[in-house]
């Protein structure tokens, strides 16, 4: 990941013709950046992009607005083309999940993987680690830049039929996924009749009973009072997690000084470690309290043995080892070394 030293400016004369070497002066920028996310505030990943934009128009007095469209509604709801439409340069900049990118980057897929991550010192060590390094490698390769790491935290599964604890509590539930056909994998193999939607699809969907369940972190359950929706079974399985990354596209990055870079950069991670702070709120450690919110509301929450996990790891594997080869082995082997020796 590449290392952006900090402008200076060392004489008078340097401060009149630097901001040039750095790409077009601010009176070129835009009057309003457009930055794509799934969700708005108070969900984490739209705190986190929020913050973002807060952060750069404060530090850089005004020059760079930027200005969020939540709900994919630069790509017409079409999550999985939003990496694509920043690409080309109809999006800005966005605070995407690797999920919604995996189209386009097969190797992001290796978050999906199932119950490869046990916790979040896992996830920490592939997206702080060289897993990282090299999805951020390989977003350069598409003309697109990578800033920092956030997340939308881990995806647990919901329904409002029944509580599970093993694969066959899975069988016949019809299952709302997102468009990654690995998770239809995943939960074809589990005996569910997964269906693909966008998140803006798949509320009504769960309200009016046309599929029986769907998988997200539960922040977003709470936020959405997804028990109002029918979902009063919440099994925490911890199967895949979601991170997310703060990105620009190429030429608006180029557009920018050399110092306004560095800003729009700190500005990612420090929104970045906030995003993710949030994310993990009542869920680390000792303090459960979001469970304990959501159970407050007459849920059914299951919390998995290790023995019970070890049914859904062992019904997964051949999803797993079907995707190493598309991920590529040699990400997935460093992937793995980095969650043993985390």
């Amino acid at each position: 990941m590449r290392i952006w030293k900090p402008f200076a400016v060392f004489a008078a004369a340097a401060a009149l013709v630097l901001p040039l070497a750095g790409g077009a002066g601010a009176q070129d920028y835009k009057e309003e950046y457009r930055v794509s996310t799934v969700v708005p505030p108070p969900f984490p990943w739209g705190i986190a992009a929020q913050r973002w934009a807060d952060l750069v128009a404060e530090r850089t007095d005004g020059r760079i607005v930027m200005k969020l469209y939540p709900g994919a509604q630069l790509v017409q709801g079409e999550q999985t083309r939003e990496f694509t439409a920043m690409r080309r340069g109809i999006i800005d900049m966005a605070v995407g999940s690797t999920i919604n990118w995996s189209p386009q980057i097969p190797e992001m897929n290796v978050f999906a993987l199932p119950f490869l991550m046990p916790d979040y010192a896992a996830l920490d060590a592939l997206t702080q680690g060289p897993v990282g390094e090299r999805i951020f490698e390989l977003i350069e390769e598409n003309g697109v830049v990578p800033l920092a790491w956030a997340e939308n935290g881990f995806r647990e599964v919901t329904n409002s039929q029944r509580p599970i604890r093993t694969p066959a509590d899975m069988e016949g539930l019809k299952m709302r996924v997102v468009g990654s056909p690995i998770f239809n994998d995943i939960f074809t193999a589990l005996g569910a009749n997964p269906t693909q939607m966008s998140w803006a699809d798949a509320q009504p969907a769960l309200t009016t009973g046309a599929v029986d369940g769907q998988e997200n972190p539960l922040t977003i359950y709470t936020v959405l009072k997804m028990h109002e929706l029918g979902q009063t079974n919440v099994s925490l399985w911890h199967y895949v997690a979601d991170p997310l990354i703060f990105a620009v596209n190429q030429e608006v990055w180029d557009s920018f000084t050399e110092e306004d870079q560095g800003i729009v950069r700190q500005a990612a991670l420090d929104a970045g470690a906030h995003g993710i702070e949030v994310a993990r709120n009542g869920l680390t450690g000792e303090d459960q309290s979001l469970v304990t919110e959501i159970e407050g509301y007459g849920v059914t929450v299951v919390r998995l043995t290790d023995e019970e996990r070890q049914a859904f790891v062992e019904a997964t594997r051949p999803v797993y080892e079907k995707w190493r080869e598309t991920i590529g082995a040699d990400l997935v082997t460093m992937a793995e070394e980095s969650v043993a020796n985390r």
